[in-house]
């Protein structure tokens, strides 16, 4: 194992000290309760987001604290869940008079701990709701499993909830849009290679270099079936068939095309990859209105990448433009 890093078990701290360092306008980390928090409060009560998981998945959720989406996030060690009080701290920190809304990735020990956190929450005076993200469509959605992953669709839930929430919005109103945003999207990820965290200072497993694995997770998952490698237009084709079949949206319906890079993959694959989804997303009767492309939600040092589909509609295309400051998104501040 070759990685900037300094003690495995202190990897966490270290990162989050450098990106406050880095973006100390925009950021505060409470060590005490680890939350990482937004720094500049809101000028008025809203609606309060938190978001939080393992760590290892960065930009997500640490990366989008601020203006426009999360009023805090709890970060739990590697592809480890946050703990309640963490969460609880997270939920206080973000509250100003309006409520609160957790986003939750569906893993088993995110949506375990958030919920123990909403009950020690119950005996105070903030109301908290919940919104579960269930994006992924390589998981069959049959009742056999603990459900579909949260993946992709966090950032765009995150985004436009967190845009709704500046305005104003109550508390019911962002979690009916974030519900919205969830059953909208899907996503489907491919690997080419696994993870290393840095406890375990080795590959989760081997993948030969002739294979690529389907449907991969963010914590160093394998995916449900290893197949030969083939070219970047045939993933492509793959990728969107997956999920758009999935989807189902209407023919001829502006979509946004979320392609996220898993922590390794090159921005020039991550592009040649995209240009490829979008045509192959158009030639199947949509319009790509929208595309954000980069590393959003990774697994440490994974190679491959994830498409993310979001059907919109004009509501959902303003609150994805509205403005947004956060160390990753920024745009129209």
């Amino acid at each position: 194992m070759k990685k900037f890093v300094n003690d495995p078990s202190a990897a966490v701290d270290d990162y989050v000290a450098g990106l406050v360092g880095a973006h100390q306008g925009i950021l505060e980390w409470d060590s005490g309760s680890r939350v990482l928090q937004r720094r500049e409060l809101p000028p008025r009560p809203k609606v309060g987001l938190v978001g939080g998981g393992g760590s290892g998945c960065e930009p997500t959720h640490t990366g989008f604290v601020g203006y426009g989406m999360l009023d805090a996030a709890a970060p739990g060690q590697i592809f480890t869940s946050p703990v309640p009080n963490q969460i609880v701290a997270a939920t206080r920190r973000a509250d100003s008079g309006k409520g609160v809304l957790h986003i939750i990735k569906n893993f088993t020990g995110e949506v375990m701990n958030f919920g123990m956190a909403q009950e020690i929450l119950y005996f105070e005076d903030i109301q908290v709701a919940q919104v579960v993200v269930n994006d992924d469509v390589s998981i069959p959605d049959d009742g056999e499993t603990a459900g579909r992953r949260g993946l992709g669709a966090t950032v765009l839930v995150e985004k436009i909830a967190g845009a709704a929430a500046e305005e104003g919005s109550g508390l019911d109103e962002v979690l009916a849009l974030a519900q919205q945003v969830v059953s909208r999207s899907g996503t489907f990820a491919v690997g080419l290679s696994s993870c290393t965290p840095p406890a375990r200072g080795k590959p989760v497993y081997e993948l030969a270099e002739t294979d690529m694995d389907l449907g991969i997770g963010i914590s160093g998952e394998p995916g449900r079936e290893r197949v030969p490698m083939v070219n970047a237009q045939e993933i492509a084709l793959l990728m969107v068939n997956e999920v758009l079949s999935d989807l189902a949206p209407a023919e001829g319906a502006d979509v946004l095309m979320l392609v996220n890079g898993m922590g390794a993959t090159p921005h020039h694959e991550l592009y040649l990859l995209a240009g490829e989804l979008a045509a192959a997303a158009e030639a199947r009767g949509v319009r790509v209105a929208r595309q954000l492309v980069g590393n959003f939600v990774t697994s440490l040092d994974q190679a491959g990448a994830a498409v993310t589909f979001l059907e919109l509609d004009q509501e959902l295309t303003r609150l994805w433009d509205a403005p947004v400051q956060t160390a990753v998104l920024r745009w129209g501040r």
